[in-house]
Formats: C-alpha cells, sequence, structure tokens
C-alpha cells in the first residue's frame, strides 16, 4: 500500500513561466487580472515574473510594474538569472527571488552561455548578497531528466547539482523535467534520492506534459514524498530554449487529482478554471475551456 500525504502545495507559474514563451503580447492589465484571480482560487505562492532582458524575452519587461501592483498574498517569487535582475527585483518589492541552472552543461550553453560551472559559480555573490537581505531563494534545477541535447541526465549529477545549492544557501529547490521526458519509475527514483539525500530541504516537482504523462509522474513523485508541485493554469508554458518542451501540466488537472485523492491543497479547482478563461482570450494558444464546465457541475 502506498502513502500519500495529507496535504500538498501549489505553486502557480502561470504568469511567469506559463507566459514568458508567448508570442503574443499580454498587457499588463491582464496579466494583473490573471494573478488576482488565481490569487482569489487560493493560490498562497506563485511565480509572478521575470526580470530578465526584454530583448530576450519581451513579455516579461513590465516586471517591475507586475510586483508593484499585484496583491501581496502569500509567497510570489521573481525569476532573476543573475546579480543585476536580482538587484532589480529587490527594487520593486519583491521577497523571494528563483535562480535557474541546468544540470546539462550544453542547455545551460544554450541559454545563457555558461557551462553548469561557470554558472554556479556566478551566482554564488548573488546568493551571499541576498542572504544577508534576508531574500527566500529558490533554486530551479532545469533538465533534471532528459536534455534535448544531451539526452538522459544521470541521477548523480542531479543530486551534486542541488547538493550545491543547498551549500549555498537555496531555501528550495525546484526539480524539473523540462521537456516533458521522464515516467513514473524515473520520477519515484530520483525524487525518493533527493528526500533521501536532503531531508531537510523544501523540494518542488515541476513537470511538463510533452508525453501526457506529467499526471502519472507526479502521482509517483506524490509516492517519493514530495508534497510541493509547480503547475501552470491552463497548462500555459514552454521553454524558449528547450525545443520540443510543451506546456507545464494544468493546475486545475493537478487540483482535481488531488482532491479526488482527498488531500488538501486549500485551492478551489472551480476558480482556477475561471482564472484561465480571465487569460485565454489574451494568448496566442487555444485554451479548451469546454472540460470545465465538468468542474462548474461537480461536487468539488
Amino acid at each position: 500500500m502506498f502513502i500519500l500525504p495529507n496535504n500538498v502545495t501549489i505553486i502557480e507559474v502561470g504568469p511567469r513561466d506559463g507566459l514568458q514563451n508567448e508570442k503574443k503580447h499580454v498587457e499588463e492589465s491582464d496579466k494583473l487580472a490573471f494573478i488576482d484571480a488565481l490569487q482569489g482560487a487560493g493560490i498562497q505562492e506563485m511565480e509572478l515574473t521575470s526580470f530578465v532582458s526584454p530583448k530576450w524575452v519581451p513579455q516579461m519587461a513590465d516586471a517591475k510594474m507586475i510586483v508593484e501592483k499585484s496583491k501581496k498574498v502569500g509567497r510570489q517569487f521573481v525569476l532573476a538569472p543573475n546579480e543585476k535582475g536580482a538587484q532589480l527585483a529587490i527594487e520593486a518589492g519583491a521577497h523571494s527571488i528563483a535562480v535557474f541552472v541546468g544540470v546539462s552543461n550544453t542547455f545551460n550553453m544554450k541559454n545563457i552561455n555558461r557551462s553548469t560551472d561557470e554558472s554556479i559559480d556566478a551566482l554564488e555573490p548573488v546568493f551571499a548578497k541576498l542572504k544577508m537581505d534576508g531574500i527566500f531563494i529558490r533554486a530551479c534545477i532545469s533538465t533534471a531528466f532528459y536534455c534535448p541535447y544531451e539526452g538522459k541526465i544521470e541521477i548523480q549529477n542531479v543530486v551534486a547539482l542541488c547538493k550545491r545549492f543547498v551549500a549555498m544557501g537555496a531555501d528550495e529547490l525546484s526539480v524539473a523535467d523540462t521537456i516533458g521526458m521522464a515516467n513514473p519509475r524515473e520520477s519515484y527514483e530520483l525524487f525518493k534520492t533527493l528526500k533521501e539525500e536532503l531531508p531537510d530541504v523544501l523540494l518542488t516537482a515541476h513537470f511538463h506534459d510533452t508525453r501526457k504523462m506529467a499526471m502519472a509522474n507526479i502521482f509517483a513523485s506524490l509516492q517519493a514524498g514530495i508534497d510541493r508541485f509547480d503547475t501552470s493554469a491552463g497548462g500555459l508554458g514552454g521553454c524558449p530554449f528547450a525545443p520540443g518542451a510543451t506546456g507545464n501540466v494544468a493546475t486545475e488537472d493537478v487540483v482535481n487529482m488531488l482532491d479526488s485523492l482527498g488531500i488538501k491543497t486549500g485551492v478551489d479547482v472551480k476558480k482556477v478554471c475561471e482564472a484561465v478563461q480571465v487569460i485565454a482570450p489574451h494568448v496566442s494558444r487555444p485554451i479548451d475551456t469546454a472540460m470545465y464546465s465538468l468542474f462548474e457541475n461537480s461536487q468539488l
């Protein structure tokens, strides 16, 4: 008999990870309405935006305004890949910073033109400054299962990178199946190993749904002891530096599954669906909201 947690924390990544690769410009007011609707659904942790160069990610050019104008509910993350981004985020009022590094050297070179070791070295002084300022640091571990350039990633390499982040002061590790190629056995094995090696660290699983395996991977991760999951309302998302990576697993689907298992999230699935309908008219990728009538008519 498998053991599942009683409670799970949902970290909503739609406003940042979900929209970063959106080709159609989404107005600041529409992003704020989306964020507000998600908060109204009970989301207490959320990636709001990203302080990156507008040249490379133009959708995030309004990051300062998003941080300043969004309601301060729970823990709100902003992505800041370097010292400049972190400083801008703090000046805008951010209290929780997310950074990212891929286990794969090739992925890092394609993404930020640095190897994995070079990326970590560059982040060390950033971590030191953030810790001095009392900032919560979320370290996002990309390509933890497969890389679009290098193929399968070895577990020991993921563990080594995670341990280095923890030694630097990371408060949370978000471990990602960036291109959505992991299977449930691999998910269980990696997260079981990480739970054993890092028992006192907040561990979050981040799955993309490229091969429609995200829900199965989440269930396997639950059995491995994971009780934190990144999800994106409407399944929005994708990585601009990872060919083939489709959207993140949909928040409404994950919450619905957890509800059916008797696992509490504090998130109202019907209101998540309403939040998706807020953003759906403003993105280029069609979102099929027909299924939401099932949630509306359910007894959840």
